[in-house]
């Protein structure tokens, strides 16, 4: 292997490079998750660009240490805390009383949503689900890239893809691309309580 030419970075130094540029990517996205920003909230609380965003969670961008300061601030951690290495990773079992809530924005008709998974940073979303009788989505239809797979444990829930209702019952799943505008309902009388799985993770 001939050596790196004059000013050029050599092989190490540009390896270095990308598995910092992959950790920044990471944390900014799972820190962002955690406070649950939209990319296009982040960009605006940052004043980054929705594009540069995206490439640096996924780790295509080499940020500036201004970029860095911009988004530490709109995340409100200290600029360290976005070089926090992948190997912190938290233990594989979830234990029941100690779920993760995904509401950040509760209010008494919503639904509950807990993770089953340690974190949002693998390829994994996994979600336990609770949702009153009455419980309706309608207004705000979803829609994201990925894949979702839902099976009902209790109760029953209707599920909207593009408009056409699906209706499950206990033991009933269902499988759909996340791309489709879908939505939820809960006809009730009971609580319908489920497990819902997205890949890769939307929230």
């Amino acid at each position: 292997m001939s050596p790196a030419a004059p000013g050029e970075p050599g092989l190490s130094e540009r390896v270095d490079t990308e598995a910092l540029m992959v950790t920044v990517g990471s944390q900014v996205r799972v820190l962002r998750k955690m406070h649950g920003l939209t990319l296009e909230e982040t960009g605006q609380r940052s004043g980054i660009s929705t594009g540069l965003l995206s490439q640096i969670e996924r780790g295509r961008a080499n940020p500036s240490f201004n970029t860095l300061a911009q988004l530490a601030h709109a995340l409100d951690v200290p600029i360290g805390r976005l070089f926090h290495y992948a190997e912190q990773k938290p233990p594989p079992v979830v234990r029941a009383k100690e779920r993760r809530s995904l509401d950040f924005h509760e209010r008494k008709d919503d639904a509950s949503h807990s993770l089953l998974t340690p974190s949002l940073e693998g390829a994994l979303e996994v979600v336990w689900v609770e949702a009153p009788p009455g419980y309706d989505t309608s207004q705000t239809p979803f829609a994201h890239p990925g894949e979702e797979f839902g099976i009902v444990l209790e109760g029953q829930h209707e599920i909207y893809l593009d408009g056409v209702c699906y209706q499950l019952g206990p033991g009933d799943s269902i499988t759909y691309s996340s791309t489709i505008p879908h939505w939820y309902h809960n006809p009730g009388p009971a609580v319908m309580k489920a497990i819902w799985v997205i890949t890769p993770p939307s929230f």
